[in-house]
């Protein structure tokens, strides 16, 4: 007869394993767009803000007894340069209050850093 606890003595460092490799891989991919978007030269280009979204994600979790809920919400601005090009930049809340689609003027960015949009008036 099998020993009962084989299968978790064999699952739960495999598990571990994966979880850990998982936390490892999020933090590289990190530092590597950090140390790209150091590399890179920092651009002002003429640009127009052609369209603006959010992501919102909830979070619950429960601790003796009660419930507990986190919502966090990232903004994005989309901009298009003279080329036609578009690029996507996430900004904090207060940039995407002041940004309204159709604005014009200069966009700075480092890689895929956003620094600042000057609204042409």
């Amino acid at each position: 007869m099998m020993n009962p606890f084989y299968f978790m003595n064999s699952v739960f460092p495999l598990f571990f394993i994966l979880i850990f490799g998982f936390i490892l891989f999020t933090i590289f991919r990190g530092v590597k767009e950090w140390s790209h978007n150091n590399k890179q030269a920092v651009l002002s280009v003429a640009a127009k803000t052609v369209s603006k979204r959010t992501h919102t994600s909830r979070r619950t979790s429960n601790h003796n007894g009660h419930h507990h809920h986190h919502t966090s919400t990232k903004y994005y601005v989309t901009f298009e340069v003279q080329s036609g090009d578009r690029m996507e930049f996430h900004v904090s809340a207060k940039e995407y209050g002041l940004l309204a689609e159709g604005d014009t003027g200069k966009l700075t960015f480092q890689g895929t850093r956003y620094h600042e949009f000057e609204r042409k008036i």
